[in-house]
């Protein structure tokens, strides 16, 4: 994110995260904001523990982009609701507006595993995968059902958006899977016919350190 501006202070994304989903009208608890990560922008951004989003709000509050009271009913235990305050619509418009546009920051575990796939044999790398596959048909079926659910309240037209793209997100992610089914046959024959290897299988490379050359183009 750019430099704190006037209109804009410098907070963490995820303080938006959360500032964000208070600007649809309604004050709510950090449990529902919680559920409301889960249900919504936890299929592209964040899924938040709880502590996490209080932390957040205890950060915005501080800020005064949000303010807290506690209601109770009868006979029922007090509940803190938040909402946002002026300032806080504001301040949150203007970082949608304003703030650099970044590139996503990918953390795959599962690439991460099939990149050191020289440590195992090609059909373990393949049910990881298969595995893999299962949960992002899963997760695609899920951000479709919750888009479905958007059609009713038109105030989440943008959520619904996102949350189809979420579905087609996963489902290019499944033809990425299936792709690297054939993939792992390529490079697992290329490392065993190509590739000298020590006594434990690992590589031994022809030209140690090349690395350092290509990480600077």
């Amino acid at each position: 994110m750019g430099p704190a501006s006037a209109s804009h202070p410098h907070l963490p994304a995820t303080s938006w995260a959360v500032l964000g989903m208070l600007s649809f009208g309604e004050e709510l608890t950090g449990n529902d904001l919680k559920k409301w990560a889960d249900w919504s922008i936890g299929f592209f951004y964040w899924s938040p523990s709880v502590s996490q989003v209080y932390t957040e709000l205890k950060r915005l509050e501080d800020r005064g982009l949000v303010t807290s009271r506690m209601v109770a009913g009868d006979g029922e235990r007090g509940r803190r609701l938040y909402g946002i305050t002026d300032a806080g619509v504001a301040a949150l418009r203007s970082w949608s507006r304003d703030a650099d546009v970044e590139l996503p920051v990918l953390k795959h575990a599962v690439m991460l595993r099939l990149w050191m796939g020289h440590l195992q044999e090609p059909e373990q790398l393949k049910e990881l995968v298969r595995a893999h596959i299962v949960n992002l048909t899963e997760q695609a079926r899920r951000a479709g059902v919750h888009a479905e659910h958007s059609d009713d309240e038109p105030a989440w037209a943008f959520s619904q958006m996102s949350l189809r793209w979420s579905q087609r997100y996963f489902e290019s992610e499944i033809r990425l899977a299936r792709e690297l089914l054939e993939d792992i046959d390529e490079a697992a024959n290329r490392y065993r016919e190509s590739a000298a290897h020590d006594d434990n299988g690992l590589p031994i490379p022809r030209d140690p350190g090349i690395w350092r050359s290509t990480v600077e183009d």
